[in-house]
């Protein structure tokens, strides 16, 4: 589903210079379909499973397909699209996957439909964000926008330390059992997913009381996650200690912390 929002940010730069853009929308919705397959009620009542073995239906994947077919409704104005959005919803937010402190775990046990207590990961409490911004969109309902709110607020909360993302594989002091490479990336899409959450929503007051948050990273990138090359690590809440690694996926995560940041606020580093 990843691809299908990169194909629908390309077909908008297209756009914009007169292109066609009629292949980049057909295998959007190609694979759009595809997934819409993987819908199955028999298993834990509804959900998009996470992959062709269909064992196991987890957050991000239902996340990433409130916003897939929220925003492909806004786009297109197929209805199919958001009552697929809707419906997911309504199972994703009875599913219990979000837990009590307002946080997504990682999935669902399969045999039991019972929340697994997997990992809080940081991409889990942004992409529903900009979900539930497309959908309050698409059906005029802001109650979605406080539900966001909910698991944005969780995260600011308990997963950061002095007010900056920390991933449960960060530790700025030893590089033993650090993040694995998709890992690197989950900071860096919390920040863009909420980016995409403040500019979907457009609402001076929830911008405010996030623009805070956004900079925040962004200084701390600056100031404790480069190395000499000006390269990204992995740790951003604390000075490197010998924990942090560079790879092409911290790099892109920092870049998204700032880029989110210059989106949103109007502060200096």
């Amino acid at each position: 589903q990843w691809v299908i929002l990169s194909f629908w940010k390309m077909a908008d730069y297209r756009a914009s210079k007169g292109e066609d853009i009629s292949a980049l929308m057909g295998s959007a919705a190609a694979i759009y379909d595809y997934v819409s397959a993987e819908w199955d009620e028999t298993v834990c009542g509804g959900g998009v499973w996470w992959s062709g073995a269909r064992d196991y239906k987890n957050a991000v994947t239902n996340e990433l397909y409130i916003l897939t077919s929220a925003n492909g409704y806004l786009r297109t104005g197929n209805q199919t699209y958001l009552d697929n959005a809707i419906k997911t919803w309504n199972w994703l937010s009875k599913s219990g996957m979000r837990n009590s402190q307002g946080l997504f775990n990682d999935g669902l046990v399969t045999a039991t439909c019972q929340n697994n207590g997997q990992t809080t990961w940081i991409y889990n409490q942004g992409v529903i964000a900009s979900g539930l911004a497309n959908l309050g969109v698409a059906t005029n309902d802001p109650s979605l926008f406080d539900q966001a709110e909910i698991t944005l607020d969780a995260a600011i909360q308990l997963l950061t330390v002095n007010g900056v993302l920390k991933e449960s594989c960060d530790d700025a002091t030893s590089s033993a059992g650090q993040c694995d490479h998709d890992q690197q990336m989950f900071k860096g899409i919390f920040t863009k997913h909420l980016q995409y959450y403040l500019d979907m929503v457009n609402d001076p007051t929830r911008t405010a009381k996030y623009a805070g948050f956004l900079h925040a990273q962004e200084s701390a990138v600056f100031h404790f996650g480069k190395n000499a090359n000006n390269i990204t690590g992995s740790v951003w809440y604390a000075p490197d200690q010998g924990g942090s690694v560079f790879t092409a996926e911290t790099a892109a995560s920092g870049i998204a912390a700032n880029v989110a940041s210059a989106k949103v606020c109007d502060f200096s580093i």
